[in-house]
């Protein structure tokens, strides 16, 4: 029982160990080299008590340690190092609230030993390590450092992309193993040293800040040699390589705990270096040329360089079409590079005519060479690897160079071969080149045609192009005649080779104007490409002719002037015109009803036409027995009849022939040219036959929904009785929605005089029913009557009475006074339904509610009260107690 407590107690103690202060100094020994700064460490963890800790340091040399410094006793130092301290040689450096520095300045051998740091208490229970003790040995300076001629530096004067090389020797004696560190670095001018290359004391290669990409390419170098020397070599120096160069070199040792320390450090300064920018001068010898088309354009660049020595010179030529373009957006020409190999062109040559001069030679120039040319050069000079390096390059200033064009010389003549007369006549216009002067083989002619309105006075009105040809011949319709050119209405086309022309198939008002054409010269160039030179425009040409209004008389004759119903009317229109040219004539026949007709309220009714084509077609007719009833026919050229067999009576009315005049439009079309309109024909029957009378009855027009509602159509004659078999009835029912009759009625129900019902389009759920109860009455019901059912509501009644020949005339229709419908909704009956339903439910609900009740108090609530037992006893007297 008592070892697991023993092991117990152990581990708690361990584990309060770990968990108390701990004081650490770097694992030693440190090796530091005599005269140099040495800065030990001490830092303090897991303690309680103030954020901020105390320090106390102690040395020993062999035995006893003698107190150094402290950073909360003045009075702690030993009378030995007072002097050091106060000189300041030797310092606490705080680098934190729990860490600080011992500072000791030109470490000396006697300095060699043990330092202790102690850290004064201030935890609640002493637990962990109070002070931590690190060894330090000093050795003595063994580390040497120089340039190429002892401690003096030397100055080099290079110019921009020479190459120089600068040495360093280090060496060092010391008796530990230690690497060396070298660093060349370079300060300019109000600068700090920066890093070029350094050989690390690993044994590495590093490039400083801004010099990777020349580390890489092999511009900057580190070599080693032989007696310890580093050789720093640098090639195409440019101006940022001028400053002073020195040589780094830092003594490392590698650490107790495998870290690399860092233990003295010593530099030289080799030398300075002053690089001196290459001057270059580029300039074209002359300023602004004007050279003729076909001629040779001959410009020189001219350079100049104070260099001396190896080197080689680049040139470039450049085109540009303004000034100021830069080189990205100039046409680079032609171009000899540093060994002096020209690039391919076959009408351009560039060539070395002496050391500093190059000239550029464009042969049989042309118009599109005209523009800025300007040359560019750099300089190359040579580099130890065998490579070439650019140290300089400039541009020129741009010399103006203008290309005169050989303008060929003509004259341009057009006239009218073919003018109209008459509209949509033909329009030919033909546009000759004469006294052609100058011109070449590589001259093309081109032609644009142009309309101008004709405006008296002097009125400017901007003319319209209607086509244009470009240098290949290809036509390029105008915005005003493209759609008529694309129909083929307007053609354009080459007589010959110095003649244009143009047609237009069918002339109207819209053309008349002035006409002019401009012939252009096309020159070709070196490329292939045709360039415009010259334009000439022609004398404009008038195209008028003398128009005089259209004029058209329709006259309508009556052929049988008395006639009866059932017989044939007929008709005739004769037409004359005047202005018109080879005219045709469209006919359509007309009839304008009385008033009382209710098919056309409007009066006119269009029957029958007849096109120019001579093509029939039925209009308004809508009398579907007499399908074939009516006729017209072109009986001569300018004369028509029309025929209407069976007349009833509600034929009746003026009838005339409304008459359009065409004449031949473009593409075989017609063109519509005047309308006339004929005397008015009557047609009037006298008659003494019965007057019929419509009304509308209901017997209960206020009704409830779902009842079925009763409308008779009630009709009476008046004057010359008739026979029922000699009557007949179509009736029509309608309803107008709307207390106001301010809607348009809807068709219900039809019943023509065959008996056969039609009924209209319905959306509710009610339905209509139309019947014949006797021969002059007729009943309308609605069944099911819904709220949407309401309205005024009236029939319309067309008669036809048989005549005496067997003939069935169609008399005018009638229409009858509406009435109004209204439809009501049943309360009780609304009610009713909903009514029972909910007493059922409820009385449901009620008796579900009482039996769940009676269950639970039955059987779920029930429990066994055991009544406590009384004792009953007499009360005793107070004398017998």
């Amino acid at each position: 029982m008592t070892e697991p407590v023993h092991v117990n107690s152990l581990q708690s103690k361990e584990h309060a160990l770990c968990r108390g202060r701990i004081v650490r100094v770097p694992k030693g020994p440190l090796i530091r080299v005599v005269g140099t700064e040495v800065a030990i460490p001490c830092s303090v963890s897991d303690y309680d008590g103030p954020s901020e800790q105390n320090f106390d340091w102690e040395f020993s040399r062999e035995a006893d340690f003698v107190r150094i410094v402290s950073t909360w006793d003045s009075t702690f130092t030993s009378e030995e190092y007072q002097k050091r301290v106060g000189r300041g040689d030797i310092k606490l450096r705080r680098s934190s609230n729990d860490a600080v520095e011992l500072v000791i300045r030109n470490i000396q051998p006697a300095d060699q030993g043990r330092y202790k740091c102690s850290t004064p208490s201030t935890d609640a229970t002493v637990q962990g390590n109070y002070d931590a003790e690190v060894q330090v040995k000093v050795i003595s300076d063994g580390l040497s450092v120089s340039g190429s001629k002892a401690r003096s530096s030397t100055s080099l004067r290079l110019s921009e992309g020479d190459s120089f090389k600068l040495r360093c020797s280090a060496i060092t004696t010391s008796p530990e193993h230690t690497h060396l560190h070298v660093t060349w670095q370079l300060r300019s001018s109000g600068s700090s040293w920066r890093d070029i290359l350094s050989l690390t004391h690993e044994g590495k290669f590093q490039p400083g800040p801004g010099y990777e990409e020349r580390y890489r390419s092999g511009d900057v170098r580190l070599d080693t040699g032989a007696n310890d020397t580093y050789r720093l070599s640098v090639s195409q120096a440019s101006s940022a390589d001028g400053g002073a160069y020195r040589c780094l070199v830092s003594e490392w040792v590698r650490g107790a705990d495998g870290s690399w320390q860092k233990i003295q450090e010593k530099s030289v300064e080799i030398a300075t270096v002053s690089i001196q920018r290459t001057a270059l001068d580029v300039v074209i010898s002359t300023s602004n040329v004007s050279v003729t088309e076909r001629d040779s354009l001959d410009l020189t660049c001219n350079i100049t360089t104070d260099r001396s020595g190896i080197f080689q010179a680049e040139v470039m030529w450049y085109f540009s079409a303004s000034p100021d373009d830069t080189l990205s957006d100039a046409q680079l020409l032609l171009s000899m590079d540093h060994d002096s190999v020209v690039s391919d062109s076959t009408l351009i040559s560039l060539s070395h005519v002496d050391r500093n001069s190059y000239r550029l030679l464009v042969r049989d120039v042309d118009v599109e060479d005209s523009g800025y040319y300007f040359c560019e050069a750099a300089i190359w000079v040579p580099l130890h690897n065998g490579s070439w390096h650019k140290v300089v390059e400039r541009t020129s200033a741009p010399v103006s160079v203008v290309v005169t064009a050989l303008e060929p010389d003509y004259d341009v003549f057009l006239n009218a071969s073919k003018t109209p007369k008459f509209s949509d006549d033909p329009t030919e216009l033909n546009c000759r080149i004469t006294n052609v002067q100058d011109t070449e083989a590589n001259i093309r002619f081109t032609v644009s045609w142009y309309y101008r309105q004709h405006l008296p006075g002097d009125d400017v009105v901007t003319e319209e192009l209607l086509a244009s040809m470009d240098a290949d011949w290809t036509l390029l319709p105008g915005d005003r005649g493209r759609e008529r050119i694309q129909n083929g209405e307007i053609i354009f086309y080459k007589k010959s080779a110095d003649t244009f022309n143009m047609r237009i198939q069918w002339t109207s008002e819209s053309d008349r104007g002035d006409y002019f054409c401009v012939i252009s010269a096309w020159s070709r160039h070196r490329n292939n490409s045709w360039v415009k030179s010259k334009d000439v425009t022609s004398t404009p040409v008038y195209v008028f002719w003398a128009t005089q209004d259209y004029t058209l008389t329709v006259e309508a004759v009556k052929l049988k002037p008395f006639f009866v119903a059932g017989h044939t009317f007929e008709m005739t229109c004769k037409v004359s015109s005047k202005n018109i040219k080879t005219p045709r004539y469209s006919v359509l026949i007309t009839a304008e009803k009385p008033l009382t007709d209710q098919s056309n309220p409007n009066g006119t009714t269009r029957i029958i036409s007849l096109n120019q084509d001579s093509v029939v077609r039925l209009e308004d007719w809508t009398d579907q027995t007499r399908v074939d009833g009516v006729v017209l026919e072109k009986v001569q050229e300018n004369e028509f009849r029309y025929r209407m067999y069976q007349t009833q009576i509600s034929d009746a009315g003026l009838y005339r022939c409304v008459v359009t005049a065409w004449s031949p439009g473009g593409g075989g079309m017609w063109r519509e040219a005047v309308n006339g309109l004929s005397n008015p024909i009557q047609i009037d029957f006298q008659t003494s036959g019965p007057v019929f009378n419509v009304s509308v009855h209901s017997d209960n027009p206020t009704i409830y929904q779902g009842e079925v509602a009763d409308l008779l159509c009630i009709i009476t004659t008046e004057g010359m009785p008739l026979e029922p078999d000699d009557m007949s009835f179509d009736v029509s029912w309608f309803a107008v929605r709307s207390f106001a009759l301010d809607r348009e009625p809807i068709l219900l129900a039809s019943l023509d005089r065959r008996g056969i019902v039609t009924q209209g389009r319905r959306n509710g759920s009610s339905d209509l029913s139309l019947e014949r109860i006797s021969p002059l009455e007729f009943r309308l019901r609605v069944h099911g009557c819904e709220d949407h059912d309401f309205g005024n509501h009236y029939c319309v009644v067309t008669p036809w009475v048989r005549s005496a020949t067997g003939v069935w005339q169609r008399e005018p229709d009638i229409k009858a006074k509406p009435i109004f419908l209204s439809v009501k909704m049943d309360v009780l009956n609304a009610f009713k339904y909903p009514l029972l339903i909910g007493i059922g439910l409820a009385t449901v609900i009620g008796l579900l509610s009482c039996l769940i009740g009676y269950c639970s108090s039955r059987w779920c609530c029930k429990k066994e009260v055991q009544e406590t037992r009384r004792e009953r006893r007499r009360l005793m007297s107070m004398e017998m107690d």
